[in-house]
């Protein structure tokens, strides 16, 4: 099959390229050019910026393909403008979306069936926390709109693996690498729940070889922090309570994944994976991510987040709290 990826060569649209590759399909990505590209050859490079609407995507014309993978669609004005100039070249649209449409569900498990956010209106550009979700939201409908039941939406959780940029999972490996007394977030009973890139990649091939439709939430394995704590390998940890992070009022790039049981957002580390196991998705194990991800920072500096000074701080209040 013929598949055209906006995006590509970052991180899940390069796990998806490599995956479609192995599988023996032929692969097209679309992207302006400007980072680097680890691709094989084989892999044909339009050159277009989708920041520009229609004219950006001239380099679309005049080809088909079986299915089109949007790794890259974050605002409406990006997604409408490729869904429209694709409309007839493409037999499938797979979106890639994200839990984030489901705002803050107090219901759990988050299933597709659950209600998403309002959608954000399509003069919206800027994408951060507040509008990510509403975003998405957006796109979402505009593909249903142009694709019907040719369009497939894809809603990961947090995605993490090998190559993974953002730095959120990674943290805590590099972390516990460093060795020293360890800030453990909570008391160990709240949950993590991320997929790993791999399982992405592969359902998305599953989705394009199947001719599946509707959508899918891609979520992986469910287990508690005291699980992840242990997996990681750190040997000297102080747990900190929630309501000494919850008072140091931290990021979430700061102290990264962690959502306090019923806290603010924690309704995405709740994620059912049913429907799409049931449609063919598989799971890496958590350790086996983990590995995988340790053995990819070989020799990499470390990611910023929570500083040892504030660590320690945080530490030394959680201390002072039980004394």
């Amino acid at each position: 099959m013929r598949v055209l990826i906006l995006g590509g060569t970052q991180f899940l649209g390069r796990h998806i390229a490599e995956t479609l590759l192995a599988a023996g399909h032929a692969v097209s990505v679309l992207n302006r050019g400007m980072s680097p590209d680890p691709l094989p050859p084989q892999v044909e490079r339009l050159r277009g910026d989708r920041d520009a609407g229609p004219p950006g995507l001239q380099a679309l014309m005049g080809q088909t393909w079986d299915a089109c993978v949007d790794v890259s669609g974050y605002t409406p004005r990006q997604v409408r403008a490729s869904a429209e100039a694709l409309r007839a070249n493409v037999k499938r649209y797979v979106f890639i979306s994200a839990v984030s449409v489901y705002g803050d569900p107090q219901d759990r498990p988050v299933r597709e069936t659950h209600p998403r956010l309002p959608p954000a209106g399509e003069q919206v550009t800027e994408v951060n926390g507040e509008t990510y979700g509403a975003l998405k939201v957006a796109c979402e409908n505009i593909v249903q709109q142009v694709y019907g039941d040719r369009a497939t939406l894809l809603r990961p959780q947090v995605i993490a693996g090998p190559g993974d940029p953002s730095g959120r999972y990674m943290w805590w490996v590099q972390r516990a690498e460093q060795g020293g007394e360890m800030l453990a977030p909570g008391d160990g009973s709240d949950h993590l729940q991320v997929i790993d890139v791999r399982d992405v990649a592969r359902f998305v091939a599953t989705v394009i070889e199947r001719d599946l439709a509707g959508a899918f939430n891609l979520a992986g394995p469910r287990f508690t922090w005291a699980r992840f704590i242990t997996m990681l390998g750190a040997q000297n940890i102080a747990w900190v309570d929630a309501p000494t992070l919850l008072a140091a009022n931290l990021s979430f790039n700061e102290l990264p994944l962690f959502r306090p049981e019923r806290g603010a957002r924690s309704g995405l580390m709740d994620v059912s994976n049913e429907r799409a196991q049931a449609a063919g998705l598989t799971l890496t194990e958590p350790e086996v991510s983990l590995r995988d991800v340790r053995e990819s920072l070989r020799g990499r500096e470390p990611t910023a987040a929570l500083s040892a000074q504030r660590e320690a701080a945080l530490i030394a209040t959680a201390r002072q709290r039980i004394a």
